[in-house]
């Protein structure tokens, strides 16, 4: 069975997306742990902030853009469409 031609483009965005829900799963699954680990231990030994927090919010923040890059937002492509666009009304105008 022979595989149809895949649209380069949109195979870089299936790729990323991919790779950014297997990036969020270990982040969850990584923190479940952590946290459950934290309840197990020493969370009635420590008063203040609890330790997994740091994991929790700096990890999140990089999921939360690499989020954000790959679903749109923010994204490079975006970016570098809008600037070719312009470049080209640029020379259109020109010529």
């Amino acid at each position: 069975m022979e595989t149809p031609a895949r649209d380069p483009q949109l195979w870089r965005i299936a790729k990323a997306r991919a790779k950014f829900k297997s990036h969020l799963f270990t982040y969850f699954a990584v923190n479940a742990l952590l946290w459950t680990i934290w309840l197990l231990t020493d969370r009635h030994y420590t008063h203040g902030i609890p330790w997994p927090v740091w994991s929790t919010v700096f990890w999140g923040i990089g999921v939360f853009m690499n989020g954000v890059g790959v679903y749109g937002g923010f994204g490079k492509m975006n970016l570098s469409e809008r600037e070719y666009e312009r470049l080209l009304r640029q020379r259109t105008n020109q010529m």
